[in-house]
């Protein structure tokens, strides 16, 4: 294994290097999920190079390696990738990162308009005088957030109109769920890509991180509270619509009209979810409120 040094991030300056070290169809090439996001696999993949994007948590590290440069890193990728220890990630096309840059867009929008109304209503409750002026400064930063988030709101709505049938059918059946409207749906279609490349419930709760953390060794079990690894994005759309199971299963007027458009199918399963939901809800707090009655007791 030889290091090559330190290639830029050109299209030119891969194709080179590509060229350089052989036929197409004979190379592997692998690096970590980051900021730079996918322009280096799709530079790759229009060479014809097999390119994985690897999951950087799971990268196996040494315990008492405490030593970290950009060519130790890139010959350990090269090991690990060798001997099939690396987890790739999922790669979506152009068309869906742009839909989920566009809802990751909205969904920052959304935390500045929060923090801008929380400065808004702290300068109220400080103090019941200011100068007009200082009020109006407010006041103009909450209105514009509140813009910019209908624009991005907008924007997304016609981008899921260009999107594959596939994609706008997943979009549309996930609103027939309790908890789930029209962002919330865009968020997990975009966020989660192709459903089916999980083999099970469990593993796509673990993608989001909401499946319980356990440190069990010979005897000893113990579990803790949710791992919170994976994607963040996905998880606050989740834990925010399982909360709406709490209360007991219903169709009211806002849902009803989203189902309109849905398949039978859709709503029979959204239907069973709310009343399978809804009872682990019970069972789960049920315990918690009888802990409660005996230490006041």
């Amino acid at each position: 294994m030889r290091s090559l040094g330190t290639i830029p991030n050109r299209a030119e300056s891969i194709r080179k290097l590509m060229k350089k070290l052989g036929p197409a169809d004979k190379l592997r090439a692998c690096y970590e999920a980051g900021p730079t996001g996918y322009v280096v696999y799709w530079q790759l993949a229009e060479l014809g190079v097999e390119c994985e994007v690897v999951a950087p948590t799971l990268v196996p590290v040494k315990a008492g390696d405490r030593v970290k440069t950009d060519r130790r890193d890139a010959e350990k990728l090269a090991r690990c990738y060798r001997s099939g220890d690396l987890t790739a990630v999922w790669v979506p096309d152009e068309g869906s990162e742009a839909l989920r840059d566009l809802v990751r867009a909205r969904e920052a929008a959304k935390q500045d308009q929060t923090r801008a109304r929380h400065r808004l209503s702290k300068f109220l409750l400080r103090s019941g005088q200011r100068p007009p002026r200082s009020r109006q400064d407010y006041l103009h930063e909450v209105e514009h957030m509140r813009e910019r988030v209908a624009r991005l709101e907008q924007a997304i709505m016609e981008a899921v109109k260009l999107a594959s049938p596939a994609l706008q059918q997943v979009i549309n059946d996930l609103q027939a769920l309790r908890g789930i409207a029209d962002i919330s749906a865009v968020t997990i279609a975009s966020e989660l890509g192709q459903v089916s490349r999980f083999e099970s419930a469990r593993q796509l709760m673990g993608y989001c991180g909401v499946v319980p953390s356990e440190d069990s060794s010979g005897k000893r079990t113990r579990r803790g509270g949710i791992t919170k690894t994976g994607n963040a994005h996905l998880r606050r759309i989740v834990v925010e619509a399982a909360w709406s199971y709490r209360r007991p299963p219903g169709i009211w007027y806002g849902l009803r009209r989203r189902q309109e458009s849905i398949s039978e199918e859709a709503k029979e399963i959204a239907w069973k979810a709310q009343h399978r939901l809804h009872k682990r809800y019970i069972n789960w707090a049920r315990p918690a409120r009888t802990r409660g009655r005996l230490s006041r007791q």
